[in-house]
């Protein structure tokens, strides 16, 4: 089970934390990843991490403000979110993947409920 929390409605500018819970897999086995889908578009990739935390991947969207990392001790996964603008409005998704880290939302076999993340202007 995957359990994301830490959304919430901030101004253009401004940061926030989300996180992810894992319990019920082997979390240090899992590749994971963020996912979001804004209102009337498709779920996108938005960065993954390989399962020791030692290799990254962002959308060129978010690269530079975006920040994943993990915590295998915790079960956790973070996405840390700096300088955010409007078009970063979405429901954003953890994603765990027993492969190796990847972009396409295919190779991940669980997923979470999702948080909202709305930036105004």
């Amino acid at each position: 089970q995957l359990v994301e929390s830490g959304g919430g409605l901030v101004q253009a500018g401004g940061s926030l934390r989300l996180s992810c819970a894992a319990s019920g897999l082997t979390f240090s086995a899992y590749a994971m990843g963020w996912f979001r889908q804004a209102p009337g578009k498709e779920r996108e990739f938005v960065a993954a991490i390989s399962r020791t935390g030692s290799t990254t991947s962002y959308t060129d969207s978010v690269a530079g403000r975006f920040t994943i990392s993990r915590d295998n001790a915790k079960n956790t996964v973070s996405l840390q979110m700096n300088s955010l603008k409007p078009e970063d409005t979405a429901v954003y998704y953890c994603a765990a993947n027993a492969g190796s880290i990847g972009t396409k939302q295919y190779v991940y076999d669980y997923w979470g409920q999702g948080t909202q993340v709305t930036v105004s202007a």
